[in-house]
């Protein structure tokens, strides 16, 4: 990856007037205000349909796309929504958070109203679109629609004859729910039909997509539904081991996420066919993809199933270098960013060796030995440049919240590190620490650009409700914001087609830095207080 810099923003932090970030004109705006920034990249991330929990991170698919997305306005512009219709939905209050409640009542009641008046069976580009994503979508859409039909419980859970897929159940639920199925790929077909002709804008504009897959599939999906044998279920199709994470310094019961463990050895006597198709589809939805959990493949925690806690589990050897190998022989030389965060073996630093892609660097990490055991590797002098550099993730807290509420020591130490004092802006001295390191590639979290606090958190990791919901005000960013974002992504070398220093005539480093500091106050729009009254 080339030196250059992006933003993370979740689609669903977009603002809107229709509940949720979406494909609307906010999206458009928001990839202008990027390349105004001087940015080339706009972090997402996973695209999927969210299940319980309304995690990314636990979709009802691999391959099908979020039906929130749609846009509203574009199907108010197709003539089978009306604006009126739209806007007496009520879609929640707070035009800085995600009612999902509110969303799951009102969107789909519209969705399903655009499917009815569009006469879809009469498209040919829809029918196009059936044939040629047959091979996923319709176990999705026979998936959905059965789920509905049995008022949302998991698949695990159903009749057992169409649980495990008997040619006669299947054959009478696509017969008898046909209207339903059809309705489920409308949708899909309108979600990446206006996916991609915003993807094709922002690649126009010189910026690119960096798009986000997790590693495991979650259990109640039509991934497993449809090809069982590809995870560690037993005869009756229910899980033998599941996922999580050791206890550690945050969770002295670990983490237990749920999700059914990969049958290695079935995928490697296919060749990894499933992940190859699953990587093909991200690279058509994405520039470049970034994997979660990166260290998986090298190791994976394995917790009986049934366990109320992750204490138990144990470790065991993953596909490796192979599958990664295989991905590049089937589809030539990707860009992949490998999430390597947490405690990192000597087999693991291997497998992102051996593999080429860019690692992480998180410079919250940095200052918190709990997050990491290692931190020691996050501390900027350490990085190297085949790396990716975040202020934080969607898994941290602010930059502004961190300096607010970590351990006394801990903050001292980043200060120092920093060179910052008490009543030093905290948030622009990490953004510079990361703009100004070796690492090929910076990532900033909108909402560090923006120095919220708490508000702008995006998910606390093991906890349920409250995540997922953080948006931007309409508005944001600002002139002045955008127009600082620029200037010391130019100051960094970040700025395409630049060498980074500063156009003519150029001021002295200590204006400069005044400057900088300056239009950061006025373009965020929020006073600049001292973290510690």
């Amino acid at each position: 990856m080339k030196r250059a810099s992006g933003v993370l923003l979740p689609v669903f932090s977009l603002p809107s007037k229709y509940g949720i970030g979406c494909f609307s004109k906010e999206a458009y705006k928001f990839i202008d205000q990027l390349k105004e920034a001087g940015q080339s990249y706009w972090q997402i991330l996973p695209l999927g349909p969210t299940s319980y929990g309304d995690s990314p991170y636990q979709s009802f698919s691999t391959f099908a796309g979020n039906p929130y997305f749609i846009s509203l306005e574009e199907l108010i512009k197709e003539g089978v929504l009306t604006k009126k219709e739209c806007e007496s939905v009520d879609f929640g209050t707070d035009a800085t958070s995600v009612d999902y409640a509110k969303l799951y009542e009102g969107r789909m009641i519209l969705l399903r109203k655009a499917y009815e008046r569009s006469n879809v069976y009469m498209d040919s580009e829809f029918r196009r679109f059936q044939e040629e994503e047959a091979w996923w979508l319709k176990d999705y859409a026979l998936f959905m629609a059965v789920k509905k039909r049995f008022g949302g419980i998991p698949w695990s859970e159903w009749a057992e004859d169409i649980r495990l897929r008997w040619q006669n159940a299947l054959d009478y639920y696509r017969e008898e729910m046909y209207f339903e199925i059809e309705f489920q790929e409308y949708m899909q077909f309108k979600f990446r039909q206006q996916w991609m002709k915003l993807k094709a804008y922002a690649n126009e504009k010189g910026i690119q997509i960096i798009g986000d897959i997790p590693i495991y599939v979650a259990m109640d999906s039509a991934d497993t539904w449809a090809n069982p044998w590809l995870f560690k279920l037993d005869e009756k199709n229910c899980p033998i081991q599941v996922a999580g994470c050791p206890p550690d310094g945050f969770s002295a019961t670990g983490q237990l996420w749920g999700n059914p463990l990969y049958n290695w050895e079935v995928h490697r006597n296919s060749g990894y066919e499933w992940w190859v198709k699953r990587i093909a589809n991200c690279f058509r939805l994405y520039d470049v993809v970034r994997i979660d959990h990166f260290r998986g493949f090298d190791e994976y925690y394995a917790i009986p199933y049934g366990d109320k806690t992750a204490e138990n589990g144990w470790w065991e050897k993953g596909p490796g270098i192979e599958l990664f190998r295989t991905i590049s022989e089937k589809l030539g030389h990707r860009e992949i960013i490998a999430e390597d965060l947490g405690y990192m073996t000597d087999t693991v630093k291997k497998l992102v060796e051996e593999s080429g892609y860019p690692n992480m660097k998180v410079i919250e990490f940095a200052f918190d030995e709990r997050d990491t055991g290692n931190a020691s590797d996050y501390l900027p002098h350490n990085y190297t440049r085949n790396s990716v550099v975040y202020t934080g993730t969607h898994d941290n807290t602010t930059t502004r919240d961190w300096i607010e509420s970590a351990p006394p020591d801990d903050v001292a130490f980043a200060r120092e590190y920093l060179g910052v004092g008490e009543d030093a802006d905290f948030t622009l001295a990490m953004v510079r620490a990361a703009l100004s390191s070796v690492c090929d590639t910076a990532i900033i979290p909108m909402a560090d650009w923006l120095r919220l606090g708490a508000q702008g958190r995006i998910n606390t990791p093991s906890t349920l409700g409250g995540n997922w919901m953080w948006r931007m005000r309409a508005g944001e960013p600002g002139a002045g914001l955008r127009a600082a974002i620029r200037r010391l992504t130019k100051i960094y070398g970040r700025l395409p087609g630049t060498a980074g220093r500063p156009d003519p005539p150029a001021p002295s480093r200590a204006s400069l830095g005044r400057a900088a500091v300056s239009a950061w106050r006025a373009g965020c729009g929020r006073p600049v207080v001292p973290p510690h009254p």
